[in-house]
């Protein structure tokens, strides 16, 4: 029996609520799958431990992509659900696979071949590169085993089901969890393979979701279609999932690279500042989960609702949001204010560093709430398919407020000014976005119709 929840009619706030909490145990399933990882691995050794690192970067600028595609996905087949149109649902859910399906393919095929320039450029060498390569050779050649789940549980998320989703990762976190151990070191029948262990577990994880998103798609939600379709069928399909996923995808790779800019800044007042940098990113990655699940839910609703041409239900839920972004930043505000030293002494003993961190998590939480906002504007826009308007939201704040305030902040006012330049930043990027959110949203003619 479909777990379909029809998004276009009831309280707003209702089904804001239901889509989030379980997109919120999703992203926290998510980091505890790289917190097990990264626990197991650390056993072997820092060089394991390195090697594991560098490919955090490669790996997150993948993941961009993919979630790019994940959301055009959600965007398209919300869209067809909320018109009835479950014929068209399914012929999108099928093409949108099989085009992640190719993206897996391409992904596998030029990062299986470049592994040694890559990550050479990125500094690992010696030992640690051939422990990469281990790492890497088996991540690369199972990498449909991550692209596939993820387009499949977006397209379960765009019915407004969001429990499935997240109970598929609460499984991936147990299946790895207990292969990593017993792969890592060798435990009892099975052998020890070090880090290539650790690659298979998440492998043999990822596949199993890959199953069990499938079946769910085909046999219960009857999402699938096994029949191939004419080609401008194939290609309007796909063009309309990369006309949102690309924009979306590579405007999310300039998050990483802005942070990578902000460290390097930082980096000139010492390693106990770039530490804290980064103590502090984690405590508002945490603070912040929340918010990053909510926005996430606005895909669903928002397709659901264009498709049914409620658009008043998602300015609501956008006022609903913007407000509870606002409620939630003030707490967390005045919680890490007080906390911040004793939150930082649990990631580290250094009173540099927690003094440090302090400074950070009493300057910038007063703006998690404006990041919050922006990203649900970035959800909005993608789903009624303007990702130019949202990517340029993203390249305005980070190119046009987070970099050039912090190098000023720092220039004049050192560390505390880098700190207040990311508050100012988020601050104004968020109030933007907001404003002109709203005033799209209200522009006729502004919504496409097809």
């Amino acid at each position: 029996m479909s777990n379909r929840k029809d998004l276009t009619n009831g309280s707003v706030q209702s089904n804001l609520v239901r889509l989030t909490l379980p997109m919120l145990v999703g992203i926290f399933s998510m980091v505890a799958f790289n917190l097990i990882d990264t626990f197991y691995v650390g056993k072997l050794g820092k060089d394991e431990l390195a090697a594991l690192s560098f490919t955090f970067p490669i790996i997150t600028l993948i993941f961009s992509l993919i979630q790019g595609i994940g959301m055009g996905a959600v965007a398209l087949i919300s869209k067809s659900i909320g018109q009835n149109n479950l014929e068209k649902a399914k012929r999108e859910t099928s093409d949108a696979l099989v085009l992640g399906l190719i993206l897996a393919v391409f992904f596998s095929a030029i990062g299986f071949f470049t592994i040694k320039p890559v990550f050479s450029l990125l500094g690992a060498e010696g030992h640690i590169l051939e422990l990469i390569e281990d790492y890497m050779s088996i991540w690369y050649f199972t990498i449909v085993f991550v692209v596939i789940p993820f387009v499949g549980n977006s397209a379960i998320r765009a019915t407004g089901d969001a429990n499935t989703p997240a109970l598929i990762m609460i499984f991936a976190v147990v299946i790895n969890a207990i292969l990593d151990p017993l792969l890592i070191f060798g435990i009892g029948p099975f052998p020890e393979l070090g880090l290539k262990g650790a690659a298979l577990a998440t492998s043999i994880s990822r596949a199993i979701t890959l199953f069990v998103s499938l079946y769910i798609l085909f046999f219960r939600e009857k999402l699938i279609k096994l029949d191939f379709p004419p080609i401008n069928v194939l290609k309007r399909s796909w063009g309309a999932v990369l006309y949102i996923g690309l924009p979306s995808g590579l405007s999310r790779m300039l998050g990483p690279i802005g942070i990578a800019i902000v460290t390097a800044t930082i980096a000139q007042f010492g390693k106990s500042s770039v530490a804290a940098f980064g103590v502090g990113s984690r405590i508002e990655f945490l603070s912040m989960t929340i918010l990053i699940a909510l926005a996430a839910s606005f895909g669903p609703f928002t397709g659901q609702n264009l498709g049914a041409g409620k658009l008043n239900r998602v300015e609501d839920a956008l006022k609903k949001a913007g407000a509870f972004s606002l409620i939630w930043s003030v707490s967390m505000a005045i919680i890490l204010f007080f906390a911040g030293e004793t939150l930082a002494g649990f990631f580290c003993n250094s009173e540099d560093i927690i003094e440090k961190t302090a400074l950070y998590l009493s300057i910038v939480p007063i703006a998690f709430g404006f990041q919050g906002i922006a990203q649900t504007v970035n959800a909005i826009l993608n789903t009624i398919k303007k990702p130019m308007q949202a990517s340029a939201l993203i390249l305005f704040t980070m190119v046009g407020l987070v970099v050039p305030s912090v190098k000023l902040g720092a220039q004049y006012y050192g560390l505390q000014g880098i700190f207040v330049a990311l508050a100012f930043s988020y601050f104004i990027g968020g109030s933007v976005a907001y404003l002109l959110c709203k005033k799209w949203i209200a522009k006729p003619g502004f919504i496409q119709a097809q």
